[in-house]
């Protein structure tokens, strides 16, 4: 293992982070907070509680999830897209690293900002309302597999695209919308039928329901059944890197 190699690239990556500070971290702070004051203060005075649990309260594993699923694919995709866009990609292929210890080195970064703006917007709903964390343990899991796991999924985008209009293709035309439609807000079990079912085959519902679970101990969906679909979305997007790495699509050729 090429730690050193793996050390170049993080470092490198969380560097470009402290750089792009505005865009990184505090853009994405501001906009979560415009939500709690809007969704939190504004609406959710005149709502009632869902399941016991103040409106307010209740959106904020929704609205964590929305920023975590956002900004790791937005980090990753642009962190390997830009050494296409300018060439260095093929020092990097050339240089003695495995595809392994360049993933690790790319999404290892991308998966690490998304954790810190995480743990930032945590503290930042904390100003504007209370909320208890059930399940610390089950939170970090849910925190740390959703950042690793939409890093790789940049990733994967930042090696299809071949220009920067198609890194926000997918973020903005079916990540957001999924998010929005997967409970971030409410509950599903709000929704009529057949709406409820639909929103079943939505991935996010179960990102959204599980970390909400870890906070306050419901969901709408079985934890375990949230747990596996995010394994399993892993072992899908281990799969992809391994065969474009195997291939050279979009990477060598």
């Amino acid at each position: 293992m090429n730690l050193h190699g793996i050390r170049a690239i993080y470092l490198y990556e969380m560097a470009r982070a402290w750089r792009t500070l505005a865009q990184s971290i505090a853009s994405p702070i501001l906009s979560t907070s415009l939500y709690f004051v809007v969704f939190g203060a504004a609406i959710g005075s005149r709502m009632g509680a869902i399941d016991g649990i103040s409106y307010g309260a209740f959106i904020i594993p929704g609205l964590l999830m929305l920023s975590l699923l956002s900004e790791s694919i937005s980090n990753a995709s642009f962190g390997i897209y830009f050494p296409k866009f300018t060439g260095t990609i093929y020092e990097i292929l050339s240089a003695p690293i495995s595809a392994l210890e360049i993933v690790l080195g790319f999404v290892g970064a991308a998966a690490s900002k998304s954790v810190i703006l995480g743990a930032l917007i945590l503290a930042t709903a904390r100003l504007f309302v209370d909320y208890e964390i059930a399940h610390p343990f089950w939170m970090v899991a849910f925190l740390l597999l959703t950042a690793v796991t939409f890093s790789l999924f940049g990733f994967i985008i930042g090696l299809w695209a071949d220009d920067f209009q198609k890194l926000q293709i997918i973020p903005l035309m079916v990540i957001m919308p999924l998010t929005f439609l997967g409970g971030a807000f409410y509950s599903i079990d709000m929704l009529p039928e057949p709406w409820q079912t639909i929103s079943l085959f939505n991935p996010v519902v179960y990102l959204i329901s599980g970390f909400r679970w870890s906070f306050y101990g419901v969901a709408d969906v079985n934890v375990l059944t949230s747990f596996g679909m995010v394994c399993f979305f892993l072992f899908v997007c281990l799969l992809m890197v391994a065969w474009i790495f195997r291939t050279g699509y979009r990477l060598k050729n």
